[in-house]
This record gives C-alpha cells, sequence and structure tokens, in this order.
C-alpha cells in the first residue's frame, strides 16, 4: 500500500500506519446482477478474514452497489455514504464523538450505506436517499436484517453488527469489536 492510495483518507497521527493497512480487492456483485470489481482499504491483521466474508456474499449472490476507497470521495465519508459506497478505513472520528471510528483503526466495513442506514434513536436519519430504508425488517436487496446471513457471515470472523446496538442503529456498520 503506498501514501498515493489512501491521499486523501490518511494522514500522519491516523491511528493506524501505511504499513497496518491492505488494500484488496475483490469481485462482487452488483444490484445490476453482474459481477464487478471492488477495492476495500482494511487493517492488514483483518483482510484475510474480510476478504473471506466478501467470498461468501459472492456466492450468496448479495448485492452491492459500489466498493471503492473513500478517497475516490477525498475522504468524505457523508459523500461516500450518499453515493451508496461499501467502504472500510477512514481515519475519522466515531460519528458523534471525539475518539477515533473503527474505521480509523482499518477494523470496520460500512455496507450498502443507502439501503442500510445509521438511524438515531429518535428515527430520523443523515441521509434523505435512505428515508425508504429506516424502517426495518425489509425484504429488499442489498438490506441487512438481524440474523440473517450477511449478520451471520460477519459473526463467524467475530465481527459485530450496528443494528443490534441498543439507541441509535448503524445498520450499515460491522467492526471487530463489535462498535
Amino acid at each position: 500500500m503506498s501514501r498515493d492510495d489512501v491521499r486523501q483518507s490518511w494522514r500522519p497521527g491516523c491511528p493506524v500506519p501505511l504499513s497496518g493497512l491492505r488494500k484488496i480487492t475483490m469481485t462482487y456483485w452488483g444490484f445490476d446482477d453482474q459481477a464487478h470489481t471492488g477495492v476495500l482499504v482494511i487493517n492488514k491483521k483483518v483482510a484475510e478474514d474480510v476478504a473471506s466474508v466478501f467470498g461468501k456474499l459472492y456466492e450468496m449472490r448479495y448485492p452491492i452497489r459500489r466498493m471503492v476507497p473513500v478517497d475516490v470521495y477525498k475522504g468524505s465519508d457523508n459523500d461516500s455514504i450518499d453515493a451508496d459506497n461499501t467502504s472500510a478505513f477512514n481515519c475519522r472520528n466515531a460519528t458523534g464523538s471525539g475518539n477515533w471510528s473503527n474505521h480509523a483503526y482499518g477494523l470496520a466495513v460500512d455496507l450498502n450505506p443507502r439501503e442500510n442506514p445509521y438511524v438515531y434513536a429518535n428515527g430520523s436519519n443523515a441521509h434523505r436517499n435512505a428515508d425508504a430504508f429506516v424502517d426495518r425488517p425489509l425484504k429488499k436487496p442489498g438490506v441487512i436484517n438481524s440474523g440473517d446471513r450477511v449478520v451471520r457471515a460477519f459473526g463467524q470472523i467475530g465481527w459485530g453488527w450496528g443494528g443490534s446496538w441498543s439507541g441509535a442503529k448503524d445498520y450499515q456498520h460491522f467492526s471487530e469489536n463489535g462498535r
């Protein structure tokens, strides 16, 4: 991994060094029922496990809208979410916090954020393009629900799902520590 790969999403002072990150290229099924090639930047210690989960998602033909590093969006988490982009590493604080996000360590993945929005405890969400996906469970392509095959696939590598949090729910979010 080179500095050019993460020019917008990594900077000196991030909690993981460049040497601790890996760029993994994977094939995924799109919403157009075609195979596509995507890229995730992730912590090297979990790269093989995460790639194995995405291999299972591919076998399931679970659809993913797009998968490009957040650098394509100049490091903007909001722009990446608005584009319904599946991503992982981004050196940023956790939503509503002054602490590092699990994404800043490369230990979290956001999957289809439009279909799986971050929903505040009051039921609102920050991304208007996700309004139709706030109420769960939905039986629509790309939607993740409690106990489904996507949650189980990440659970097999010990990762927790933001949809199981109390209060606010982050339906797109999977992380090594479950937060």
